[in-house]
């Protein structure tokens, strides 16, 4: 399902202090550019993921490394082919104050 603030989660689910979301999109779906009060972890299991950050660019598969994405710091993440798959990892805590405060996810 598409929002104004992208895709939603396929998945979304807590474990022992880590929020996980699954993310399952096709070609030119994905989070426009927007940031966080927390880092998060990015792996993509299938397909292939563009990062993008200020000055950085990542294109991600199965392969490739999980990449941190720092607190503060605007990115986006969009799928360049159908059937993409990723996870977005951080730490739960954050969820929470992010549900209280509709703060935690902002557009740019």
């Amino acid at each position: 399902m598409k929002t104004p603030y992208g895709i939603m989660p396929k998945h979304s689910f807590e474990y022992d202090g880590t929020h996980v979301n699954v993310y399952h999109a096709d070609q030119g779906e994905g989070l426009p550019k927007h940031d966080h009060r927390y880092t998060h972890a990015t792996v993509c299991y299938a397909g292939k993921l563009k990062v993008t950050k200020e000055n950085f660019e990542l294109v991600m598969t199965k392969e490739s490394q999980p990449v941190v994405l720092t607190a503060g710091e605007w990115h986006e993440l969009e799928a360049i082919e159908d059937g993409t798959v990723w996870t977005n990892m951080f730490a739960s805590e954050f969820m929470r104050c992010d549900m209280e405060s509709h703060n935690g996810y902002q557009t740019k």
